[in-house]
């Protein structure tokens, strides 16, 4: 039997109530592991950089990578060394360290870190034990700034920062940790966090943004665009290999697009047969999709970028934080 995962976290159901012991070994190996890695933790050897954590208490999109683009964007213009660090997830081994590159194969550093590298041309990382990471880069450039692109449960890394990002349409499901729901840490973490943002207007929440979606740039050429206009009342496949394809695929069907839906796994190992649908009808995907579907020279694919939109508040905080750093 296919359990939904989506159905089984966001929803009340029996199945997650039977999973509640679980749930509970859980949180106490979760809790005792944050013990023992805070005990440990060392910022011997990022001691003169400021390290800022962006994740999330879900498993799933929350939007944290393009709010780490956004923020990236921030410490740039006010002229800080910055660099990013990823664990690269999907990648083919995921224990290596590896410098991120402009042409790097996406299948040794992952598809975030790529389309992160390629927005905005910083030192970026990735390997499974993120300290390693930062260290790299920070000795090779001597950064002012780290950010982590996740990693709020990798304890192994000291921060100077930590962000939270929530997805403010879905919120925490049925406010129970794995597996009966979608929580990596309870509700009570962000608490002890420095700032928590909503992914989307939320009433709920002091700091928010909303993303905006641009034109649309060929998969073939990226000199190439076209507006979302263009596609109003014709009927495209909408391909989202993402966290929280449902999002993607609303924005679509918001600007008038007739979609046929194709939602992969997150982090999806795409294959050209997977975008083969036997007819002449546009492909629209997500920037995280595309610089995995490159390779494929299709002549037909769009892919959509989108910008982070941040409230007055969330602004303005931001500006604070930078002004702490500098």
């Amino acid at each position: 039997m296919k359990i939904d995962i989506e159905q089984l976290w966001y929803s009340k159901n029996i199945l997650s109530i039977f999973l509640l012991p679980l749930s509970w070994l859980f949180q106490l190996v979760s809790f005792l592991r944050r013990i023992f890695y805070k005990a440990l933790q060392s910022n011997v050897g990022l001691e003169n950089t400021c390290v800022i954590v962006i994740g999330n208490i879900t498993v799933g999109g929350a939007g944290k990578t393009p709010f780490v683009g956004y923020l990236a964007q921030r410490c740039m213009e006010k002229g800080l060394k910055l660099g990013i660090v990823s664990r690269g997830y999907g990648r083919s081994n995921e224990f290596t360290l590896r410098e991120v590159l402009s042409d790097s194969d996406v299948d040794e550093v992952g598809d975030e870190a790529l389309m992160l590298k390629q927005q905005h041309l910083c030192p970026i990382a990735v390997a499974a034990d993120r300290r390693k990471a930062a260290i790299y880069l920070y000795d090779k450039y001597e950064l002012d700034v780290i950010i982590s692109d996740d990693g709020l449960q990798h304890y192994k890394l000291p921060r100077d920062y930590e962000i939270v990002v929530v997805d403010g349409e879905r919120g925490f499901g049925n406010l129970r940790c794995l597996p009966a729901g979608p929580l990596r840490e309870t509700v009570s973490r962000l608490s002890q966090v420095d700032i928590v943002i909503s992914n989307g207007e939320n009433i709920g929440y002091e700091y928010q943004f909303v993303v905006q979606c641009n034109s649309l740039v060929s998969l073939a050429d990226d000199s190439k665009n076209k507006t979302l206009e263009e596609f109003v009342n014709l009927k495209v496949h909408a391909v989202a290999g993402i966290g929280n394809p449902k999002r993607f695929f609303a924005e679509l069907e918001l600007a008038g697009i007739s979609i046929i839906l194709h939602a992969f796994p997150d982090h999806h190992v795409y294959k050209q047969l997977d975008l083969e649908f036997n007819d002449n009808l546009p492909i629209i995907m997500t920037e995280k999709d595309a610089v995995k579907c490159k390779r494929f020279n299709m002549q037909n694919a769009w892919y959509l970028p989108i910008t982070v939109l941040p409230n007055d508040r969330l602004e303005k905080r931001i500006s604070k934080l930078l002004e702490e750093i500098t």
